[in-house]
Parts: C-alpha cells; sequence; structure tokens
C-alpha cells in the first residue's frame, strides 16, 4: 500500500493501490494516467458496448471477444476503446487466449489514442482470481476506513471538551479533511476558522455575503453551494447550525477544490453535529445560569458580604452564562418593542426568549412587560443594533461593568426607558447627559413644555416672549423678587405682577416646589416650540432679553 499522509484521505481504493496487490505477470503497455483515480470494482465483460452497464471507474476485463470478425477492424476498435473512456472506465485488462496469442496492436494504438490505460493479463492469472483480489482489497480498505472514521470522531469529541472546543473542533476537522473552514455566528461575524498547514485560507469573508443570506434566512437541514476563483475554493459548501426550532444559530462554510469522498462527508457531518451542539448548549443548554440563579437566591447577600471564593465562584458562573472569561466585562440592556407590545403567535415568549439569547450570545435574558432585559458580553455594535431594530425593537444599552456593578448598570438602563419609549430611538448610557433634560429627550420635553406652557404659547408673541423671560429670570433666582428685577431689568412690582398673571394662565400655584421645578424643566424645551411657532408666524425667533422699566 502507499504511505499515507498526515491528513489522510478517506476514500475508497485506487487503481495504483489496486495494482500492487496484483501479481507481477500482469503487464501495462499503456499508462493513461488513472493510477490515483478510484476503483469502484472490476467487471470482465464480452459485450461489444458494455458502457450501459458499467458505472465510473470500472476496471474492465475482457478476452478479446468484441474484437472477432469486423469488430476487429481499426474503426470498430476506435469507437470501442472511445465509448470506454466515454463511460470514464478507469482502465482494460486484455487477457492471452482462447482468443488471442497477444493484444492486438490496433487496440493499442486506440488506447494510446484515446488514453486509456491497457494491461496484459496472461492465461496464468483467471479473471477471477482479479476480481477476488478486489474484493478482499475493499473488504480491508473499508476496515481501513472505518478505523479511520472512528479515530477521527474520538478527535472530535476531545476537541468539543477542551476549552477552546470551536477552534479545536475545526483544527481536527481540517486535519482530517482537506478543507479550509469558517464557522459563522448568527449574526454573521466569524467565531473560528481552520485551515491546514501551507493550504488555502479560504476567501474573503465579504464574498461569502449571498451564501451566509441563505444559510441564516432558510429552513430544514440542507447544504448551500457556491465556488470562487481563489485556490481551495472551487468548491465551497455550508451547512446551518440549527436549534431544535429550527432557529439558525450559525454555519459551518467550507472550501476545496475538489468534491469530499463519501467518508470525508461522514466527517462533516460529524462535526457539524458536534458544532449545532455546542451552540445550542452556549445558547439554552447550560446548567450554569440555573447555578447562578439558585446561589444569588439562596444568598443574596454574597455579593456584598460574601467572601471573595463565594464571588469568584459566582464570577465563573457568569462567565459560562455569557460565553466568555471570569475577567470580561458585561453590560445590560433592555429591548422595548416599538411597533407593538403584544407577542407573536406561535411559540411566544419562548421563541422570542431564544431569539435574543442567539442574538446577544447569552443564556442571561429575561422576558419583561416592557420586552426583555439581557446581560451580554457583546459590544452591541451598530451592526448588531440595527439587526435588532429591524426587528421592531428599540435598546437602552448599558456600559461595559463588573459582576459587582450589575444592579447600578440595570437601574441606569432602566431610567432610559422612558426616553426610549417617548422618542421611538435606541439610546446608549455612555451618550446620554445624566441630568433630567438629558434623560428626559427632546421628544418628551417638548411634550412637557407644549402642555405646561399652553396658554402662554398661544399668546401673541409679544405678550409671549416677554412672559416667558420673565418666567425664566423669576425661577433662574429661585422666585427671588428683587434677584429677578435685577436681572430682568424690571421693576420688583412688574416682576410680581406679571408672575401673577402667569399664575392664573398656567392655573398653577407657582409656591409650591413642585410646580416651580416641572415649569423650570419645561422651559429648557420652549425655545424650541417657540422658534417653531415664530417660523409659522413670519416673526422674529424667541430669545430671552432683558426689559427696561
Amino acid at each position: 500500500m502507499l504511505p499515507e499522509p498526515a491528513t489522510a484521505r478517506l476514500s475508497f481504493v485506487t487503481l495504483e493501490q489496486f495494482l500492487e496487490q496484483l501479481p507481477p505477470e500482469l503487464k501495462m503497455l499503456h499508462d493513461g494516467g488513472s493510477g490515483a483515480s478510484l476503483l469502484r470494482w472490476v467487471e470482465p465483460s464480452e459485450l461489444e458496448d458494455p458502457t450501459p452497464y458499467l458505472p465510473e471507474g470500472e476496471f474492465l476485463l475482457t478476452a478479446g471477444l468484441p474484437f472477432l470478425g469486423d469488430g476487429g477492424s481499426a474503426a470498430s476498435v476506435d469507437a470501442y476503446v472511445r465509448r470506454l473512456v466515454g463511460a470514464k472506465v478507469a482502465a482494460l485488462g486484455f487477457g492471452i487466449r482462447p482468443y488471442f496469442d497477444a493484444v492486438p496492436d490496433v487496440l493499442l494504438d486506440a488506447c494510446r489514442r484515446h488514453n486509456l490505460t491497457l494491461f496484459e493479463v496472461p492465461e496464468s492469472v483467471p479473471f477471477a482470481a482479479i476480481g477476488l483480489e478486489f474484493s478482499q482489497l475493499l473488504e480491508s480498505d473499508n476496515a481501513r476506513v472505518f478505523r479511520q472514521l472512528a479515530e477521527t470522531n474520538r478527535q472530535l469529541m476531545r476537541a468539543v471538551l477542551s476549552p477552546r472546543p470551536e477552534h479545536e473542533l475545526l483544527a481536527a476537522l481540517v486535519q482530517r479533511v482537506p478543507v479550509w473552514a469558517v464557522l459563522v455566528g448568527a449574526d454573521g461575524r466569524v467565531r473560528a476558522r481552520g485551515h491546514n498547514a501551507g493550504g488555502s485560507t479560504g476567501v474573503e469573508h465579504s464574498l461569502l455575503a449571498p451564501l451566509l443570506e441563505r444559510l441564516l434566512t432558510g429552513s430544514g437541514p440542507r447544504v448551500e453551494m457556491d465556488g470562487f476563483e481563489q485556490p481551495g475554493s472551487a468548491l465551497v459548501f455550508g451547512h446551518p447550525l440549527r436549534s431544535t426550532k429550527d432557529a439558525n444559530l450559525g454555519a459551518l462554510i467550507l472550501g476545496s477544490d475538489a468534491p469530499l469522498t463519501p467518508a470525508q462527508n461522514n466527517v462533516v457531518q460529524s462535526a457539524v453535529g458536534l458544532l449545532e451542539l455546542l451552540v445550542r448548549q452556549r445558547t439554552s443548554g447550560s446548567l450554569a445560569p440555573s447555578q447562578l440563579a439558585t446561589a444569588l437566591l439562596l444568598h443574596p447577600d454574597t455579593l456584598s458580604t460574601g467572601a471573595t471564593k463565594h464571588v469568584n465562584g459566582l464570577k465563573d458562573l457568569l462567565a459560562q452564562s455569557l460565553s466568555s472569561t471570569r475577567s470580561g466585562q458585561m453590560r445590560v440592556v433592555q429591548g422595548i418593542k416599538a411597533e407593538s407590545p403584544d407577542w407573536p403567535a406561535g411559540d411566544g415568549p419562548v421563541r422570542e426568549l431564544l431569539q435574543w439569547r442567539r442574538l446577544f450570545d447569552t443564556k442571561l435574558v429575561e422576558i419583561t412587560d416592557y420586552g426583555f432585559a439581557a446581560i451580554t458580553r457583546l459590544k452591541v455594535d451598530d451592526a448588531l443594533l440595527a439587526d435588532v431594530e429591524k426587528l421592531g425593537w428599540r435598546l437602552a444599552i448599558g456600559e461595559p461593568t463588573e459582576l459587582t456593578g450589575l444592579a447600578t448598570a440595570y437601574q441606569r438602563v432602566s431610567s432610559l426607558r422612558g426616553r426610549v419609549l417617548s422618542s421611538g430611538k435606541s439610546v446608549r448610557v455612555d451618550e446620554v447627559q445624566w441630568s433630567v433634560t438629558g434623560l428626559l429627550g427632546r421628544e418628551a420635553g417638548t411634550m412637557l413644555a407644549e402642555r405646561l406652557l399652553a396658554p402662554v404659547l398661544s399668546l401673541e408673541p409679544d405678550r409671549r416672549d416677554s412672559l416667558l423671560s420673565v418666567l425664566r429670570g423669576w425661577l433662574s433666582e429661585n422666585g427671588s423678587w428683587d434677584g429677578s428685577a435685577k436681572m430682568l431689568g424690571l421693576h420688583r412690582n412688574s416682576v410680581r405682577r406679571q408672575i401673577g398673571v402667569l399664575g392664573e394662565l398656567l392655573d398653577k400655584d407657582l409656591n409650591q416646589a413642585q410646580v416651580r421645578a416641572e415649569l423650570w424643566i419645561a422651559l429648557q424645551y420652549a425655545d424650541e416650540l417657540v422658534a417653531g411657532l415664530t417660523g409659522s408666524e413670519g416673526g422674529a425667533v424667541y430669545a430671552p432679553a432683558s426689559h427696561s422699566r
């Protein structure tokens, strides 16, 4: 047998391997270069045209009966050989006697002309012996293949149990099958790569976009195909990684220049199955979240008073729940349904829960009355945010934090939920100005101003602007008559009179602290409302100004 490389190709017997097992009396008259091709079977036939009954890769044996009489003419022999080549016969063996004492020259010429491998089989070697030798070799090769498959499966299983199972599994796969491999998550991002040393590393990720689109949007078990001109990428094929409910959790994409053998495809299918288990476990199957929840429910004071050992134990469970490391930071994310608060028909919250687990790569997701809350190690970049918003959701996204800061992070994110609801836009904690107006947001603020200040905003522009200016000055001076009069350039009695008018117009008791606070917040958004009103009236834009007595 030929020595196999370290990255053994699991396959059937080749013609070259078979010839090494045959008696040396067989004589090769012409080498058609088919020694490395797979040999499917050995078949004797004396038909004038046996090709309708021959599968690809046959070693055909004949004693020459088709070449007797007119069948031995140059034209007939040429047509015979041409038909064998068209049927992809691997080789032709010509048996000496009882019809011929030597291989006809016309047959040798035709085989050379059409490049068909030709052997002379002496009378001492029966056709039956050749067929028996092939059967025995095929049986032993099958046993070898099964041993290799068993060892490969053990290697794949060891990879699954390693600290980096996805990376190790791809490394084991490309060691056994001549492909490059890319593992992609449900978000379309590459999670792991694998390729043989010196082999092709694949194609640009952007070129795989159409293939990924089909893999991540289709349903059911399937194989999607593509091909590229780059080395090692003539055949590119992808397998979806699916949940038990047929949700797409990612994809495995492989590239090669040649079709895989059945045994190699067996290895690929094993890898796909194990990757699906890993992805499902990462999104729904780990025991860590239940252990984490139990620990926090039974020992709620662990974070504030617990020993370092207990806190580190919680960090380990949290890291497993987030597919992260103990030192990795995380963030709190809340999702609010923009279009409708109702859950879709069908699987309802369960399907939503699995969807958020998949998108945010975490098992720590809670379904709430407003939508969902999640703890994730992802940065929630613009691409992920766009994917979520396409589904009709808006997010409040927290800052990176540690385990002990999760409660505070959750409170900060929760404080932004009203702003998301009023504006219909996602918001990030680290982009918010932490003041009442910053948290309230422009949309909610202008709505507040419009309702509280409506009686004043409806006045004539001069009267409206004067009253708003007085109200702003008086509130900024904490209701001081002298202080506001000095700032506004008015007499204190004039300020007192106009504040009285404002109290009546607004139907508010301006001596109450809450009323003053609400009006002060509303004034922060009044300019924008006044600008809109002034633009429609064709007048000047409102701006606070001092007035002479």
